[in-house]
């Protein structure tokens, strides 16, 4: 059943579960990324990289349906008590959200496409995935969009504090539905 595009005072739950599942992915790959960081040379690092591949593939599939499903479902309307600066910067935030969660898989999926390695992506031991047609194999390209993955990826760290931080905000200082819309059985603060 489709939704109608009329203002809500909750997200839809297609929204609600994709938010959450890309959060978690999210938090998944910062964490595989700083552990395969620290990892020495090992059957078990392949692995991981392997698993982090998967999941960054994952993480660029579903972002593409969110944006796709954010494009076709009116979003709740901001709470009238923001300010208008606060309500532009909310905007921008969620505009930069979509560009990372898929500009991080695709610098990532680009940085395996340039190794001169030349290993397979095979996602979660299951499915081949290619490399990027076009791409030159390339240390210097691959050390390049390895440095593009890193920078995007303290990025979005520092978006999702800022984004944690707002929404505790929204929730403890403005006592507004900011943070219920996403987590329905949370109540309003009084």
């Amino acid at each position: 059943m489709r939704e109608i595009m009329t203002t809500t005072s909750q997200y839809s739950r297609v929204a609600i579960w994709l938010h959450w599942l890309i959060a978690l992915l999210i938090m998944t790959q910062l964490l595989s990324g700083k552990i395969m960081q620290a990892m020495g040379p090992s059957s078990l690092k392949f692995e991981v990289y392997q698993y982090h591949k998967s999941f960054g593939i994952m993480i660029l599939l579903l972002s593409i349906l969110r944006l796709i499903w954010r494009l076709t479902h009116k979003a709740p309307a901001l709470p009238d008590t923001m300010k208008s600066w606060e309500k532009r910067l909310a905007r921008l935030s969620h505009k930069v959200f979509y560009a990372l969660m898929i500009g991080i898989p695709l610098s990532g999926w680009a940085m395996v496409s340039a190794s001169t390695f030349g290993i397979k992506t095979r996602l979660f031991k299951l499915i081949t995935w290619p490399h990027i047609p076009g791409v030159p194999q390339s240390e210097s390209l691959e050390g390049q969009l390895k440095q593009a993955h890193e920078i995007l990826a303290v990025l979005i760290v520092l978006l999702l504090a800022l984004h944690i931080g707002a929404a505790l905000k929204h929730h403890f200082k403005d006592k507004d539905d900011v943070l219920t819309r996403m987590i329905p059985r949370l109540k309003p603060r009084p």
